[in-house]
This record gives structure tokens, C-alpha cells and sequence, in this order.
């Protein structure tokens, strides 16, 4: 879908430009060349999803979200992580979901359970075996990756098995709303009710019943508050018996991580990621 076919976001920062320009050109031809195709798992054109499809039997499904703040964003920023995963033998799922201020809490959650409800309802189209669906995201994407993985209701409601997740795959991700959290004012995807707050920090709601492995991320030069949430994220999991690795990306600010997440080599983060996910959830 071309972007000025969706409804207007806000305006970006001039850094949140650049960022955006350096997604779309490393995924420029990308969703042709890896034979990515585009389904509808909602009536808003939000509600789409793009997979590109590994060769042969994948050995996993990434179903990855896109960051922007849950006011800004496309599933299509994405499309640069596929050549690196694909070669992996990982196939990738870009979903988007709604945005506040229009959409708040927990509508882009919401969204992003439905995205996930139909990848595990279309496994079998994927070529992938069961147990092998993961799921992770950049910033805010990592954040609702995070409170996907960690709670069970939304599974529930969508009568979907509660091993449905494999692992999970936050890079930058945010992980506590409120008092302690570091940041500077409240997101405004929280809406007006106070208690959202907690509904929305997976650091707060861990349920080592249905939390499968992280394999978390964030940049060496990532925001100060990102970092610190994310070593009390690994901790908490830990504490609650939840297998969890941490890789800092060298020499990354905030974007860097993300564009990170296409990088070639045996050393970056795809090839560390899908090495991972070969070795966790079912076999």
C-alpha cells in the first residue's frame, strides 16, 4: 500500500524523518524482490499485514512492529529487515496497527493480538510448523511486542492456545508507564484512564505462566531511560524464571537499533536473532 493512501499521521521530528527516509530506501524494491504479499486481518487500512515468505520450510515466523511513538508509523519501515531474515530462513511478518491520538490503549494492542491471531490461523499457507511463531517490534512495536507475550487474556478471547508465542523479540522496547519509568511525560496512546498505565507496562504484568524466552535489544547509545528499562526488564524476567538474553548493538542511538535489525553477517542482529529463535520453542 502507498503511504499516502492511509490516514494522515502527525508530523514527524526532523531526526523521526531521517529515520523514516532511511527505512523506506533500504526497503525500496524489497517487497518484490522477496516475494512479499499484503492481507487485510481488519477493515481500517491500519489493520493490513505483509509477509515475505523464507524459502523453502522456514525454520520460524518473526511477526515484527514498527516503532513511531503509537502516533506515527507504517508496517512498510519494516520491509528492509526481509533480504537478512529470509536468508536466515526466518520468514517475516510486517503488521500495522492504529495510532493514536485517534486510537488509544489498547486499540494498537488490540490490533497487534488480531495480526497475530491470523498468522497462527494461516501457519499452515505459511509452510511453518507449529510452535515457531514469534514476535517483537522496534520502540514502541517492541513495547506491544512485549505486553503480548508476557500477558494471556488477550489469548483467551481470541480462543488461541496460550503457547501461541515462542519468543519474544523487543528491540528498544518500552517496558513501564509512570513513576520509575524515565520518561518525560505520559504517551498519549494512555488515554485519560489513570490505570492504563499499569494495563499497558509489561514489566508489571509478567505471567510466568504463558512468557516465553526474550532475546531483548537496545542500542549502546539508545535513550538513557530505554537502557535502564530494559536491564530492569531482563532482571524482572529472571526473577520469575523467564529465559532472557540481552545483546547491546555497538555504536547505536535509538534509530541505529532498528536499522540494525537488517543487517548482513554472522555478526548482526538477524543472524543472532534467527540463531535464537532456531534454538527456542518447539523443535
Amino acid at each position: 500500500m502507498r503511504l499516502d493512501h492511509y490516514p494522515a499521521q502527525e508530523p514527524l521530528s526532523p531526526v523521526g524523518a531521517a529515520y523514516a527516509a532511511q527505512c523506506l530506501a533500504r526497503g525500496e524494491g524489497v517487497l518484490a524482490r522477496c516475494h512479499g504479499e499484503t492481507f487485510a486481518y481488519g477493515p481500517d487500512p491500519y489493520q493490513t499485514l505483509t509477509v515475505f515468505p523464507a524459502p523453502g520450510t522456514p525454520r520460524g515466523v518473526l511477526v515484527f512492529l514498527h516503532g513511531g511513538g503509537w502516533t506515527s508509523g507504517y508496517k512498510e519501515w519494516m520491509y528492509f529487515m526481509a533480504p537478512s531474515l529470509l536468508a536466515q530462513g526466518i520468514t517475516l511478518v510486517c503488521p500495522g496497527y492504529r495510532l493514536a491520538p485517534g486510537h488509544v490503549f489498547p486499540t494498537g494492542l488490540d490490533d497487534a493480538a488480531d495480526a497475530l491471531a491470523w498468522v497462527h490461523d494461516n501457519m499452515h499457507r505459511l509452510g511453518t510448523p507449529p510452535g515457531r511463531l514469534f514476535v517483537g517490534g522496534h520502540s514502541a512495536g517492541g513495547h506491544l511486542a512485549a505486553l503480548l507475550a508476557v500477558t494471556q487474556g488477550w489469548r483467551a478471547r481470541r480462543h488461541l492456545p496460550l503457547g501461541l508465542v515462542a519468543g519474544c523479540l523487543p528491540v528498544s522496547g518500552v517496558y513501564r508507564f509512570g513513576a520509575g519509568s524515565g520518561l518525560s511525560a505520559r504517551p498519549r496512546f494512555l488515554g485519560e484512564a489513570a490505570d492504563n498505565e499499569l494495563h499497558a507496562s509489561p514489566a508489571l504484568l509478567i505471567d510466568a505462566a504463558v512468557t516465553p524466552p526474550f532475546f531483548m535489544a537496545h542500542g549502546e547509545r539508545d535513550f538513557d531511560h530505554l537502557i535502564a528499562q530494559a536491564i530492569d526488564m531482563e532482571d524482572l524476567l529472571q526473577r520469575h524464571g523467564v529465559p532472557v538474553q540481552r545483546q547491546v548493538l555497538a555504536d547505536c542511538d535509538h534509530f541505529g537499533a532498528s536499522l540494525a535489525c537488517g543487517e548482513h553477517g554472522e555478526r548482526g542482529w538477524p543472524a543472532r536473532a534467527a540463531q535464537w529463535m532456531r534454538q527456542t520453542g518447539a523443535k
